[in-house]
């Protein structure tokens, strides 16, 4: 049976209210609100794969937001320019859900302060926000403007509901792939340097 993430089943109800709230909140808020739901989701993962390897689950991990991020992408799409800043916002938000399950599968002390700020960078560059404000709560409308402006979003003709729909859904799954492999690249060299520090203590007593 594959890996299945809650995360689909809690965007599908989220309402208005709740994504106004979602973009008010700052983004250091959200990262330590959504690491004891990582532990979860990660450990399931883990108890569902014993045999694989941390890149493989780190793509399970993947793959699952992917999926999530297009099916945001072929509801919101199907409203046209309506349900843009919607779709936009959960994007955001996805992304960063993503660096904390990657940040949790690699063993990333994200009680740590330095930990979530290292988080925090790589989610202002893997989104092409830069550094980010981490006592802001515009954080994730900043994203959302970044994506549209990257993805082109205002000239796909948002207004042509069975247009729109499909390339939303391919232009968020590749969204969610890119912030993916990034995480990965970093968190990998954060890997082997850990066990770098590992062995070089075991030498030495």
């Amino acid at each position: 049976m594959a890996f299945y993430d809650p995360i689909a089943d809690k965007v599908k109800k989220f309402t208005p209210a709740e994504l106004k709230r979602l973009a008010d909140t700052k983004v250091s808020d959200l990262v330590q609100q959504e690491v004891p739901r990582s532990r979860k989701r990660v450990l399931e993962l883990e108890q569902r794969y014993p045999s694989a390897g941390v890149r493989e689950r780190a793509q399970r991990l993947i793959d699952e937001k992917k999926h999530v991020a297009s099916m945001v992408g072929g509801i919101s799409g199907a409203f046209g320019l309506l349900g843009l800043p919607a779709d936009l916002t959960v994007m955001a938000w996805l992304q960063l859900t993503l660096l904390v399950d990657l940040a949790t599968l690699y063993k990333v002390n994200l009680k740590s302060e330095r930990a979530r700020n290292e988080l925090l960078d790589l989610y202002g560059y893997t989104t092409g926000v830069g550094p980010v404000q981490r006592s802001s709560p515009r954080v994730l409308g900043k994203v959302a403007e970044v994506l549209l402006t990257k993805g082109g979003l205002q000239t796909l003709g948002r207004a042509m509901p069975l247009v729109s729909a499909p390339v939303t859904a391919y232009l968020n799954n590749q969204h969610i792939q890119k912030v993916g492999d990034h995480a990965v690249r970093f968190y990998e060299g954060f890997d082997k340097a850990h066990a770098k520090t590992k062995a070089a203590s075991r030498k030495a007593s």
